[in-house]
């Protein structure tokens, strides 16, 4: 694939060193920063044989296939809208739009466009949640209960993150989109999102967007799914998931702990993993940053789904449903109550209620808990029907 980049910063970078060293077949073929200087580095860099600071013009290029967006949340739409104009294939970071509603405005211009449409949501890509993913859809799980996913660290890289009016908002819209989706996926994305109640704050930063939020999503088939987002966390990036079902549980944790620990007093150290805070003292480093946390399966799926002309497994409309997500858990923090979701698009299930949880033991008695005592013993604590009286038979 041709691509043409658009930004040259922290992840557009990471998505170039990706790009041209996984497949190796696709090539950045243009260049767009809104500064020359940035745009003339990054095409020295990485060899891109041109470069320019009008957007239009790295876009609408012959040799360019598929246009890919690292930009600031609030350039996202005029960049989609281009990529329709010049009907381009196009994908892009995430978030999709600032909310919702911008949201909605380009994945409903790509679709009229015609045009193939990826969104970049790197951490349900990373090889633990592949993995992990592949049990649930399996059954090793059984039915899905709760979801919680967390990411928290010291704060992004770039100026424009920490205005509220480019950003669209702080670590819930930036950090709480990853958590969505990674719990939607689990719980299923066919199943609907309904409400969300939110607690948010900006407990340490000198900004006015917040620093720190914790949310509920209920879905309506009953499961729940939660998201710890912080810029104010110490010690690195925190990426962790867990998932209960009524037959198992997962864990995991994708990027604090690596299972690679090093010392060293910090003479000669240099860069160690993504938003780690220090290069001395006890270290967990990163076999392989770009892989473990998504990159490379990400640009794999996209290009693949586009050569063999199907969708993506991460499209607009997820990205969509995700700000829509992140919209009532906005109007929840201000309003202290649980916010509906309202998704104008709804493209899932219907209807979809509490599936039956109830598993019998006999005629006359549910099951509620079957165990193995210490001294030997099988035990069953079981549910008349009728009575809903609790009773324990035990099997020596």
């Amino acid at each position: 694939m041709n691509i043409a980049m658009l930004g040259s910063g922290f992840i557009g970078r990471f998505y170039a060193d990706s790009l041209q060293g996984y497949r190796s077949k696709d090539k950045i073929v243009t260049i767009y920063s809104r500064k020359e200087e940035s745009a003339k580095k990054f095409a020295h860099d990485y060899k891109v044989p041109y470069h320019t600071t009008v957007m239009e013009q790295a876009i609408n290029r012959p040799e360019v296939e598929v246009v890919c967006i690292s930009l600031p949340n609030n350039l996202h739409e005029e960049a989609v809208l281009l990529c329709c104009k010049h009907k381009k294939a196009v994908i892009t970071t995430k978030p999709l739009g600032r909310n919702a509603t911008e949201a909605k405005r380009m994945l409903e211009a790509v679709e009229k466009a015609g045009i193939f449409n990826g969104y970049l949501e790197d951490l349900v890509y990373t090889p633990k949640f592949i993995k992990a993913h592949e049990s649930v859809k399996n059954g090793a799980l059984g039915r899905i209960l709760w979801a919680k996913s967390r990411e928290t660290h010291p704060g992004p890289h770039s100026d424009w993150f920490w205005d509220i009016e480019q950003a669209g908002g702080g670590c819930i819209l930036d950090l709480g989109c990853h958590c969505v989706e990674i719990t939607r996926s689990y719980i299923g994305k066919d199943i609907k999102p309904i409400e969300v109640m939110c607690w948010a704050d900006t407990q340490v930063k000198p900004i006015d967007a917040e620093d720190h939020a914790i949310g509920l999503v209920k879905y309506e088939n009953g499961a729940i799914a939660q998201f710890e987002v912080s810029w104010t966390f110490r010690g690195g990036l925190d990426l962790r998931d867990e998932v209960m079902g009524t037959e198992g549980t997962i864990w995991v944790n994708s990027f604090l702990r690596t299972g690679f620990e090093m010392f060293t007093s910090g003479k000669g150290a240099d860069y160690v993993a993504e938003k780690a805070e220090s290069n001395s003292g006890w270290l967990f480093p990163v076999g392989d940053e770009l892989n473990e946390l998504g990159y490379n399966h990400m640009f794999m799926d996209m290009f693949d789904s586009m050569e063999k002309g199907k969708q993506p497994r991460e499209t607009f409309y997820d990205g969509y449903v995700v700000n829509s997500v992140l919209d009532a858990a906005y109007r929840s923090a201000k309003s202290k109550l649980w916010e509906p979701v309202k998704l104008d698009i709804w493209r899932g299930r219907t209807g979809v209620g509490k599936d039956s949880h109830l598993q019998e033991y006999d005629a006359d008695h549910y099951l509620v808990k079957e165990e193995m005592t210490h001294y030997g013993a099988k035990k069953w604590i079981l549910k008349n029907k009728k009575t809903g009286k609790i009773v324990e038979r035990v099997e020596s």
